[in-house]
């Protein structure tokens, strides 16, 4: 028996950015906390969205890699401004961080007890603020997504997973990634991409996800690199967010070895990596070790990408201008075999089609260093 569930409200459309206020309302929230992060200050974006509500706080001051310590700075200005509601405009660190200051609406700190590796799942129930996730990028898929990863005050990068997670309206505005800088563009594209290849791969049985996953493969694949040379191709940018969202609803099939290993490595601190470039990095390896255990679907992304599909991935990161490993990303031996230790521990290292040892993620690494 298969429990097949999808998903949230979903507002998508050019323009749609202009009915935030009326989608506040329908809510019944009367302030927001808009969480945010200070690059996309930079871009103006944020006080023009501010700037349509009547009554908002703002926090943002979002890190790469959401920690803890920055959910709590945000719950304490919900607190104090008197908000009743909960905007995410961002990225998947902004999209995440909000989702964790809304889970604190309704629960006691601190989060790593909400951590699906610590039994968390059941400890989250739904009386917590609404929701509005307005993505930036098309890469994560937060905005239809039931995590929010989070680093710990213990340092662990964790995800929090639950249905009452997802946001109560994901507004998907193109135009709010028209202008998005290259190297961004091929980093947040190839997470999305990465979403769709493991959510095909993942055993679970649920058709609609595998059916979803497969689309968004086709339009990710279709537009990243047309996104990347043209920020302003409407076309490319609307087939990057629709792959970003399906990505991520096909999430409930499960994830895999890839995010076993990124999310400890966007743990360690000191080099605050990219969680999509991460992701495009280890695909072509991850897509080697799991061809003994996919059969036919091997076949079938080969038939879909043009040829085999570890190899094509690799071509498109050359072509992206991904880096080259792990090692120039200044990944050393001695973080390799800590990540290999926590990949065993992480929620998405049980939904990976071959399930791998501590010894085969550590080569996994060594490969794609």
């Amino acid at each position: 028996m298969a429990l097949i569930s999808y998903l949230t409200r979903i507002e998508f459309g050019e323009g749609e950015i202009a009915r935030l206020a009326e989608f506040v309302s329908a809510l019944g929230g009367t302030k927001p906390l808009l969480c945010t992060d200070p690059g996309l200050v930079g871009t103006g974006i944020v006080t023009r969205v501010a700037g349509s509500l009547s009554d908002v706080a703002i926090y943002d001051a979002t890190p790469a890699n959401p920690t803890e310590a920055a959910v709590m700075d945000a719950l304490a200005i919900y607190r104090r401004e008197g908000c009743d509601c909960v905007i995410g405009l961002g990225g998947g660190s902004s999209l995440d961080l909000a989702k964790a200051v809304r889970l604190l609406t309704g629960h006691e700190a601190p989060l790593g007890q909400y951590a699906a590796i610590n039994g968390g799942v059941a400890r989250i129930h739904g009386r917590i603020a609404p929701m509005i996730a307005v993505p930036t990028t098309s890469g994560t898929g937060s905005e239809v997504g039931r995590a929010a990863v989070i680093i710990t005050e213990d340092g662990r990068k964790v995800g929090i997973l639950s249905p009452h997670n997802l946001p109560s309206i994901a507004l998907c505005d193109p135009e709010l990634t028209y202008g998005l800088p290259p190297g961004l563009t091929a980093a947040t594209g190839m997470d999305a991409i990465s979403h769709c290849l493991e959510t095909f791969m993942a055993p679970a049985f649920n058709p609609p996800a595998e059916a979803i996953a497969l689309h968004g493969l086709d339009r990710g694949i279709g537009a990243i690199e047309r996104a990347m040379q043209d920020g302003g191709d409407a076309e490319a940018r609307r087939d990057m967010m629709i792959s970003a969202l399906e990505g991520a609803m096909a999430f409930q099939k499960g994830l895999g070895a890839v995010h076993a290993l990124t999310h400890p490595l966007g743990a360690i601190r000191e080099l605050a990596l990219h969680h999509g470039t991460l992701n495009a990095v280890l695909m072509p390896e991850v897509l080697r070790f799991n061809r003994p255990a996919i059969g036919a679907k091997w076949d079938l992304l080969h038939e879909r990408l043009g040829g085999p599909p570890d190899q094509r991935i690799a071509e498109l990161n050359a072509r992206l201008g991904m880096p080259s490993g792990l090692s120039a990303m200044g990944v050393t031996g001695a973080m390799m075999e800590r990540v290999a230790d926590a990949a065993l521990l992480d929620h998405c290292h049980a939904t990976n089609p071959r399930q791998a040892t501590r010894e085969e993620y550590l080569a996994i690494l060594q490969a794609a260093a």
